[in-house]
C-alpha cells in the first residue's frame, strides 16, 4: 500500500532538513503506529504524503499501490485514495458542513469517473454514517468545525473518512484534545473502516490512543527517522520507559 524509500524532505525555501532518509513500509489492510517525541517529524511526514506544498521532497520517494505520488497535487493524491485528518482541523466560516461533504464526495467521484450522487442517496450516506458516530445531523447544518468542540471536529474528520472511503487514512494525532469518551467514539469510527484493501497510518505522543485501535506494528520516528519498528509491545514499552533507551541505543 505504502512504500516510503530514504525520504528527505525540508520545508520550502529552507535548508532545514526535517526528514532525513525516512524508510517504512505499510503493507495492504495494515495498521502502522508512528510514535516519537516532539519534533521528531511525526506531522511532517503526514503534510508530505498528503502533498502540502510548502514542504519540498529533495530524495527518496513516496510509492502508494507501487506508483509514485510525488508529482501530484493534494486533490490528486485525495482522488487517488489517500487521506488526512489533521491534528488541529481547519475552521472554514461560511461553508455548512453537509455542503462541504456533498462537494468532497461528488468532486471525487468526478475524479474518478463515477456520476455524481443524487441528493436522497447522498443524504442516506450521510444520516448512516453519522448515527454510527453518535453525530446530530443538526451539527451538519452548522458551518465546517466553526464552534465545534474537540471532539465535534475530530468526529467530523471520521465521518469524512467514512464516507470518502480511502485506501490510506493518516490520522495525525487525532486523540489530541479528546475526553475519553470521544477517543471511543473516534476510535470505533476507525476500527469499522479497517478491511484488508485499506491501510491506516496512525501518528500518536501516547500509547493511550493504541488501546484503541490497536495497531498490527509500531515505528518510532527520531530526527526524521525511523529508528525502530516492533509488534504493539513496543509502544507499551514506550509508554512504561520513554523514548531515551530508544534513542539510546539508536545513538
Amino acid at each position: 500500500m505504502l512504500e516510503i524509500k530514504n525520504l528527505h524532505a525540508r520545508i520550502a525555501d529552507t535548508e532545514t532538513e526535517i526528514i532525513r532518509g525516512l524508510n517504512l513500509t505499510v503493507r495492504d489492510g495494515e495498521v502502522a503506529a508512528i510514535m516519537g517525541p516532539n519534533g521528531s517529524g511525526k506531522s511532517t511526514l503526514s503534510y508530505i504524503l498528503a502533498g502540502r506544498d510548502d514542504y519540498e521532497v529533495t530524495e527518496g520517494d513516496i510509492l502508494f499501490n507501487g506508483e509514485s505520488i510525488l508529482e501530484m497535487d493534494p486533490a490528486e493524491r485525495a482522488a487517488a485514495g489517500v487521506f488526512l485528518a489533521f491534528q488541529y482541523p481547519m475552521e472554514i466560516p461560511g461553508v455548512a458542513t453537509m455542503e462541504f461533504l456533498k462537494v468532497a464526495m461528488n468532486s471525487q467521484r468526478k475524479a474518478r469517473g463515477e456520476p455524481e450522487l443524487k441528493i436522497p442517496d447522498l443524504l442516506k450516506r450521510v444520516r448512516v454514517a453519522a448515527d454510527e458516530l453518535s453525530m446530530d445531523m443538526s451539527m451538519l447544518k452548522r458551518p465546517l468545525n466553526v464552534g465545534f468542540s474537540g471532539g465535534e471536529k475530530k468526529r467530523a474528520e471520521i465521518l469524512q473518512m467514512k464516507l470518502l472511503e480511502p485506501k490510506l487514512c493518516v490520522l495525525d494525532e487525532t486523540d489530541s484534545g479528546l475526553d475519553i469518551d470521544a477517543l471511543k467514539i473516534v476510535a470505533d469510527g476507525v476500527n469499522a473502516l479497517r478491511s484488508p484493501d485499506r491501510s491506516v497510518v496512525v501518528i500518536t505522543h501516547y500509547q493511550r490512543l493504541l488501546d484503541y485501535i490497536v495497531p498490527d506494528s509500531v515505528h518510532v520516528l527520531y530526527k526524521g527517522q525511523v529508528i525502530r519498528s516492533g509488534s504493539k509491545e513496543l509502544a507499551h514499552e514506550l509508554e512504561a520507559n520513554g523514548y531515551a533507551g530508544v534513542i539510546g541505543e539508536a545513538a
